[in-house]
């Protein structure tokens, strides 16, 4: 009877043991799926570090930014992206609509044969009334690891256009980068940016002098820059280009490539709230176009030097000043060749050009101020040894006040009182400038 009674009470432990076991094991099975959980998701997570990290390298190498990021792991193709998808398959895709409204107190005709004589035989493209600049595409994407890609497509009414299609390595070692394909050059500070991310409707005067409406524009060709590890900002590179720049440059000047930069890039700060960014830089190569004097073809050497500095000073992301500079001495020697009677003259050209503009960005609000003038210290354009005069200093001054409703649209308002022409008259111009963006589109230069 004992032994009976025994027996009961140990099946009767065992039978209540048996639970708390099972719970046990439940328990340990939950915690160990919900630490390897944790594991793959903080695996994602630096992942997806990378891939920030790597984005942002780029956007601050591509735009000149003052503090790149350290990290330079490159992105990796693991990394989720749009609906889910891999990072590398999912682009982003923008696009950019210029249009604006030109008022003047010239006719078209007039504003047609307005060029700078003795720096440009072109004149002005606009025409009385609204205008489409154009419609730009922008499509960048990382295709491995290794590279990024980026392109730009201008449409305008005249059709498409490839302005820039390059690819940029995202892993080389010490800070060194290149860049390969059809770019704007980094010459030099407005040269390198989009006209939609300019501060004003048009290029500056000493652009338009030396090397067009647009500046240098989309060449093909390839890039090196260095990014050394220094306690300030110092970005140093070099370019080499076919030169098909038809102002400074033009495509029958030598075959392959005849046009080359070399520039620095360097910033620190002023204040707890302020950065001076400036550098100098070269352009040179062969000329060969007709595109300088009338009926004439220019052929020779051509080198144009430039420094530039901007001053920005951010107190609050409410209010913001920015100064900027540019710079532009022209060197060109060689010879020009009467296209009527081919009589050829020896040719030297040493001018330069500035601009000192000022914006104050309140809100949404901004307002600026541009001075533009050529032929400021040095004003040599000798042919056959005779100075030619093309009849005072030409110049502008420009005023302006924007409003961006968002950062996908801005809405700009301007004039400009030009005394660029030497027969003394003057063009007083209204643009009233309408930009609209949409889509997923990089950071622009600091």
């Amino acid at each position: 009877m004992r032994s009976r009674t025994l027996f009961c009470i140990a099946c009767a432990l065992m039978l209540g043991l048996f639970p708390v076991a099972a719970v046990a094991a439940d328990q340990n099975e939950r915690l160990n799926k919900l630490e390897e959980s944790i594991k793959n998701q903080q695996q994602t997570i630096e992942e997806q570090q990378k891939t920030i990290n790597t984005l942002k390298e780029e956007m601050h190498r591509q735009a000149g930014q003052v503090n790149p990021p350290v990290s330079q792991v490159p992105a990796s193709p693991k990394a989720s992206g749009l609906f889910g998808g891999s990072s590398l398959t999912n682009p982003n895709i923008s696009v950019i609509l210029d249009t604006f409204v030109y008022g003047s107190n010239l006719d078209n005709g007039e504003l047609e044969q307005r060029g700078i004589p003795g720096f440009t035989t072109r004149g002005l493209e606009r025409r009385y009334g609204f205008n489409v600049d154009s419609a730009e595409l922008f499509i960048f994407s990382p295709v491995d690891p290794y590279f990024n890609f980026s392109t730009n497509i201008p449409v305008t009414a005249d059709g498409a256009e490839l302005e820039e299609a390059y690819v940029v390595t995202t892993a080389l070692p010490e800070g060194f980068q290149v860049k390969g394909g059809k770019f704007k050059s980094n010459f030099s500070r407005l040269d390198a940016q989009h006209p939609h991310a300019w501060d004003f409707a048009d290029i500056a005067l000493p652009y338009r002098a030396f090397l067009g409406d647009e500046g240098l524009g989309g060449e093909k060709g390839a890039q090196l820059t260095w990014l050394p590890a220094l306690p300030v900002y110092m970005l140093i590179g070099a370019e080499v280009m076919q030169g098909e720049n038809d102002l400074l440059f033009g495509t029958d000047a030598q075959e392959g490539p005849h046009a080359f930069s070399f520039f620095v890039k360097s910033s620190f700060d002023t204040g707890d709230n302020s950065t001076l960014y400036f550098g100098p830089s070269m352009l040179f190569g062969k000329t060969r176009n007709t595109n300088i004097l009338p009926d004439t073809e220019v052929s020779g050497k051509s080198a144009l030097y430039g420094m530039e500095f901007v001053w920005k000073w951010k107190p609050s992301s409410r209010k913001s000043l920015t100064l900027q500079s540019e710079y532009l001495h022209l060197v060109q020697t060689g010879d020009a060749t009467d296209q009527a009677t081919a009589a050829v003259d020896s040719l030297e050209r040493r001018q330069d050009g500035i601009y000192v503009q000022a914006i104050y960005r309140i809100y949404r609000w901004g307002i600026g101020a541009r001075w533009e003038m050529l032929d400021l210290f040095n004003d040599s354009f000798k042919r056959a040894g005779v100075q030619q005069e093309s009849g005072g200093k030409p110049s502008r001054a420009t005023g302006s006040l924007e409003f961006n409703p968002s950062e996908f649209s801005r809405l700009r308002l301007q004039f400009t009182h030009d005394r660029s022409a030497p027969d003394g008259r003057e063009n007083r111009e209204v643009i009233a400038q309408f930009i609209f963006g949409i889509g997923a589109h990089a950071a622009h230069a600091f």
